[in-house]
């Protein structure tokens, strides 16, 4: 689930009497972490000053001041970068990165300030590198340790929220196994409490004892042996809802609502807030935004420059063309591109004009007979593929990204979309004259379904893990495919 607040190793107690309080909250523990950093490198320039490998003379005051406003510059800067965020606290990897992140930062800011300020020669270059990998040493060292003992409060339960859920139902369930499933939260399930008749309740729910109703629950809360309340009702079920808040609001404890049952199928999805209702992101629009005006300027750059390079292998294959066979130089094929619109993909005239199909169209197969000779050539060097150049200049397709296929494609015998429901998604984003799938072997006849399956999950990926260095590492991997060609024909 993500929130803007979340619950922060989830262990079910067997009795509410067993469940102790939180013996220091996650908040303080970080906050002296915070402390600890900031004197690690300001006590780092501070024993330079004294024990440096320079004489500094009579301008100790000077370091004094460059030490203050670097250590709170270097902590401005790691709250920023969520050096003290609570996965950077439980991670020596993520909180290693984050805070020599900020201490390199923090060094910048300080030399551009000296230059700016015209100071900089009033400070040692031997004493500032000096105090750089001292107060960086000194960082690791005092990360390793807050992240050892912040463990170790963990896994004895000091961090942890006593929690109570009310509603034993599924929901109540779902959200009790979800806790238990993720040890990064601090939490204590006390119980599952619920207003239904005795006889209607299990006397235990995923692990969690059942203690009674609102009643009980209330008694306990006024006895300081719950810290929060997580409401697992339906939804749906307002009046009741408003019932149980009406009572539980007039206790002294956090009080929150649990997600309904469909929110768990998309639990990894952000929630943003419009205007002032939170709604959740179920699917973004992949290469979107300044993403796309990036990759459009990479298609239209690096189309105009390849078709500088390549245009005499385009007029001498067009001119083969027309000599080897009667017929148009170019095939215009409809195919369907993003968001299903169909264009007309360019392509070099490979086949017999006779034989030409625009619909019910059968892949070419190995010693198709209705491929020319110089078609044959074109298609084993995929330089019948290059008109598709014009394509991507008109917009209508990109240099990278899953190809185009015709709507009447089959695999197996079934078409394309009968295989994989979600064959469409292919289509969130341009098609593109060569892909990852192409790349990494998934090219030529799909003439089975275990291919087009392989194929699919290949553009699939491409989709969801796009980058501007990912597209270039197609590119020079196509250039290595079309010189040793494996499943073209």
């Amino acid at each position: 689930m993500n929130s803007h607040h979340q619950i922060t190793t989830a262990t079910p107690a067997p009795t509410a009497a067993a469940a102790g309080g939180p013996g220091m909250p996650l908040g303080l523990a970080i906050l002296i972490v915070r402390l600890l950093e900031f004197m690690a490198v300001g006590l780092a320039g501070l024993m330079l000053v004294e024990i440096g490998p320079t004489d500094l003379g009579s301008n100790v005051a000077i370091y004094t001041r460059v030490t203050l406003i670097a250590s709170l510059a270097f902590a401005v800067l790691a709250e920023s970068l969520g050096s003290y965020d609570i996965e950077a606290q439980f991670s020596l990897r993520l909180g290693w990165r984050r805070v020599l992140l900020a201490w390199t930062m923090a060094a910048l800011f300080l030399i551009t300030i000296g230059f700016l300020l015209k100071s900089s020669e009033q400070v040692s270059r031997a004493w500032a590198i000096s105090w750089f990998v001292a107060g960086g040493g000194a960082l690791l060292f005092t990360r390793i340790a807050t992240t050892m003992w912040v463990r170790r409060l963990k896994k004895r339960g000091t961090f942890n929220e006593r929690v109570a859920i009310f509603g034993a139902g599924p929901q109540g369930v779902r959200f009790a196994e979800y806790v238990q499933a993720h040890d990064r939260l601090t939490i204590t399930l006390v119980g599952i409490f619920d207003d239904r008749r005795p006889d209607r309740l299990p006397t235990e729910a995923a692990g969690v004892p059942v203690l009674g109703n609102l009643t009980t629950l209330i008694g306990m809360i006024r006895e300081g042996m719950i810290d929060q309340v997580v409401v697992a009702l339906p939804w749906a079920a307002e009046r009741r809802l408003q019932d149980v808040m009406a009572r539980l609001v007039l206790t002294p404890v956090k009080v929150r609502l649990a997600p309904d049952l469909v929110s768990f199928t998309f639990a990894r999805r952000p929630v943003v807030i419009l205007g002032d209702v939170p709604v959740m992101t179920l699917f973004e629009r992949p290469i979107s935004g300044m993403s796309a005006i990036v990759k459009t300027l990479e298609d239209k750059l690096l189309t105009a420059l390849i078709l500088i390079g390549v245009s005499p292998i385009m007029l001498l294959a067009a001119l083969a063309v027309r000599l080897d066979s009667p017929g148009p130089i170019l095939f215009r094929q409809p195919r369907e591109g993003f968001n299903n619109q169909n264009f007309n993909c360019f392509k070099f005239r490979t086949m017999y004009h006779e034989q030409l199909e625009y619909k019910n169209i059968t892949q070419a197969s190995r010693d198709d007979p209705r491929i020319t000779r110089i078609g044959r050539f074109l298609r084993r060097t995929s330089i019948d593929e290059l008109p598709q150049l014009f394509n991507v200049l008109l917009g209508d397709m990109s240099l990278v990204g899953p190809r185009p296929h015709a709507a009447s494609t089959r695999a197996g015998g079934r078409l394309f979309s009968d295989v994989v429901q979600s064959y469409a998604a292919r289509h969130k984003v341009k098609p593109g004259i060569t892909g990852w799938a192409q790349v990494c072997g998934w090219r030529g006849e799909t003439d089975t379904e275990e291919k087009l399956i392989k194929r699919f999950e290949h553009d699939l990926y491409y989709i969801e893990n796009w980058s501007i260095w990912l597209d270039l590492y197609i590119l020079v991997r196509t250039v290595g495919a079309v010189l040793l060609p494996k499943n073209a024909f």
